[in-house]
């Protein structure tokens, strides 16, 4: 579910990786049994991959992270926030959003 330029999310490393951040982060809420974050996936390794360096994509598996799930409203997945400065700027729910449109949100936070 990932490449080298995406980071596994945890509940250990979460602070670390985006809250504490000093470039933008893309995270993205997601489980193994759902079929729109599977799909999603590739687009965000992509990004990760054309970002690296400039930006962050993080990946938590929310049924392996239920606490972060909670702490940040997830009730409906693939969830992506972006945040910078360890605060969360903007939301997008579902799989239908296009790459450029992700990649902009992005940049428009660096």
């Amino acid at each position: 579910m990932s490449n080298e330029h995406t980071i596994n999310g945890t509940e250990a490393n979460f602070a670390s990786e985006v809250e504490q951040s000093d470039v933008p982060v893309l995270v993205d809420f997601w489980a193994e049994w759902c079929g729109p974050c599977k799909m999603i996936s590739p687009l965000l390794d992509q990004l990760a991959t054309e970002t690296a360096g400039k930006a962050k994509v993080v990946k938590v598996n929310v049924d392996e992270n239920r606490a972060l799930a909670g702490k940040y409203g997830v009730t409906s997945i693939p969830m992506l926030l972006f945040f910078k400065d360890g605060e969360v700027k903007d939301t997008v729910v579902g799989a239908g959003t296009p790459k450029e449109a992700l990649q902009q949100k992005l940049e428009a936070l660096a």
